[in-house]
């Protein structure tokens, strides 16, 4: 199959596609998705195959206006989620609620009663979704378990051949996932951290909590992210906490590799110097988000194996970079020769 690059011109053709039960990868603000006719359990089925992903891990069901999204959530939790939607809308957060009976199929829901809505902060994908008609199922359009994509380049790297089509609008925005929210929960609870953050969230809902528990083998998670491996490229990812330890983590590491790749913000790149690559994350971490699955891929297309990568304290925005950068590494964090 030849997988084709279309422009924001070319979005009947990507539409067409879409009706034809083809693969499209589409742009979001975050990242990019990997998109099919959410109503054809058969079309879905074919997102698993061409990602690689587990049957179990749900899918988000991307729509064009939250009245597209009553069409197959219970209004039951309709009051809470107007309130997100009116606050977050189109925008980078996911809402987890409960489905009218048979409204979507296992493939889309992994099996659940519940399934996750977002309505993406993209022109390109809205006008998409709008002359599709429907909407559309979009994981990240990446190879299960990597750095998630957020240029065009990064889906067709991985999955040329096996979509029809790309929409290409550039490189992302935001970089990293939205946020997923659980309405259908005792409190309203947050599945994954994103740009839109806990406290935001608090100021619209009132008590909001954080789910942070390992999701065990025989669990379906609920929202993506939750249970398989993601984000890693093929260098072992070392998180350096505190940026004073640069110089000795890359000592240490220069002692098992020629080479090694610094993932690392401006003003800590300038202060080092040795036989490494780089790829900056700009000033903060902000723009560290934006830039942290580019500087992966890029830094994995070098072939170096260790990527030592800044790490940023977990509060605020850095909750979410801080949550993709410690599943890229496995929870891997740099310590001193004899320190436990």
């Amino acid at each position: 199959m030849e997988t084709l690059i279309l422009k924001d011109d070319q979005i009947k053709r990507a539409a067409d596609f879409l009706a034809d039960g083809q693969l499209v990868a589409f742009p979001t603000e975050t990242v990019y998705g990997l998109g099919a006719d959410a109503t054809r359990p058969d079309v879905v089925k074919n997102v698993y195959a061409a990602k690689g992903r587990p049957s179990d891990n749900p899918l988000i069901v991307h729509v064009d206006s939250p009245e597209m999204v009553w069409q197959y959530a219970d209004n039951r939790y309709q009051t809470q989620a107007q309130k997100l939607m009116d606050q977050f809308w189109s925008g980078p957060l996911t809402i987890i609620m409960p489905i009218q009976p048979g409204a979507l199929s296992k493939e889309v829901t992994g099996g659940l009663s519940t399934a996750a809505f977002r309505m993406p902060n993209n022109q390109a994908t809205l006008d998409l979704i709008k002359t599709f008609g429907k909407p559309i199922v979009g994981p990240s359009a990446n190879t299960s378990g990597k750095p998630s994509p957020t240029e065009a380049k990064h889906v067709y790297h991985d999955l040329k051949g096996k979509i029809a089509a790309i929409l290409d609008d550039g490189p992302t925005v935001i970089g990293v996932e939205s946020t997923v929210i659980d309405l259908s929960a005792k409190v309203p609870t947050i599945l994954r951290p994103g740009m839109i953050t806990e406290n935001e969230l608090m100021n619209v809902l009132g008590d909001v909590a954080s789910d942070h528990h390992k999701v065990s083998q025989k669990e379906i998670p609920k929202a993506p992210g939750m249970k398989y491996k993601h984000y890693a490229p093929n260098a072992q990812v070392i998180i350096v906490d505190n940026v004073q330890d640069f110089p000795k983590a890359i000592k240490q590491y220069q002692n098992e590799a020629d080479t090694i790749g610094i993932l690392a913000t401006d003003p800590v790149l300038e202060q080092l110097s040795g036989n490494f690559k780089t790829y900056s994350l700009g000033e903060d971490v902000i723009s560290a988000s934006k830039h942290l699955f580019a500087g992966l891929r890029a830094l994995d297309d070098t072939q170096v194996p260790i990527i030592l990568a800044q790490g940023f304290p977990e509060t605020g925005h850095g909750a979410a970079y801080g949550n993709r950068l410690n599943k890229s590494a496995g929870q891997q964090h740099f310590k001193t020769q004899g320190e436990k």
